[in-house]
């Protein structure tokens, strides 16, 4: 029962050698740390759902464990250095004809009188949206999306999402 709550995590000595950032010849501020401290960092937040200070701590208490002397990007550094990594990119669809589930949700439309109407009672209607999914049964992707307003029906957005699908 103990165990379960046991942490590994293997550090290769090439990912803490390419933990600084490679100087760059032109001109600006010199980036400390590499994409690849960024993407740790990042890795690390997404795996145990941190906010970024948290996980700022987390990779200091790793580098702590590890005994190296390395720097640990601060939260601000990470937030604003995630922005420029490479995206991922999207994932192609199987091949073949694909099962589709279809379903909607209603969102929530703010605006500036919404203070207003909570505390001193409704003064319009509230205003929604509806957002139409179509996602593949086997892989959970999104694969088209629809925006409406909250009077359209969600038979009458199957055509339209279906459209969007390349495939069968």
């Amino acid at each position: 029962m103990r165990r379960r709550g046991s942490l590994t995590l293997w550090v290769t000595e090439a990912a803490i050698d390419a933990w600084n950032a490679v100087p760059r010849a032109t001109p600006g501020g010199q980036a400390t740390y590499s994409g690849s401290a960024i993407q740790t960092c990042l890795m690390l937040r997404t795996a145990f759902k941190l906010a970024l200070r948290q996980a700022e701590g987390l990779m200091m208490s790793v580098v702590e464990l590890l005994g190296c002397e390395l720097a640990v990007p601060d939260h601000t550094t990470v937030s604003r250095r995630a922005m420029k990594l490479p995206s991922i990119a999207r994932a192609a669809l199987p091949e073949g004809p694909l099962h589709v589930v279809i379903d909607s949700t209603g969102l929530k439309v703010y605006c500036a009188g919404d203070w207003l109407a909570d505390n001193h009672g409704p003064r319009a209607p509230r205003q929604y949206r509806k957002l139409h999914l179509a996602v593949d049964a086997d892989s959970g992707q999104i694969v088209a999306v629809t925006l409406t307003g909250q009077d359209v029906d969600d038979p009458s957005q199957v055509a339209p999402l279906l459209e969007q699908i390349a495939g069968e």
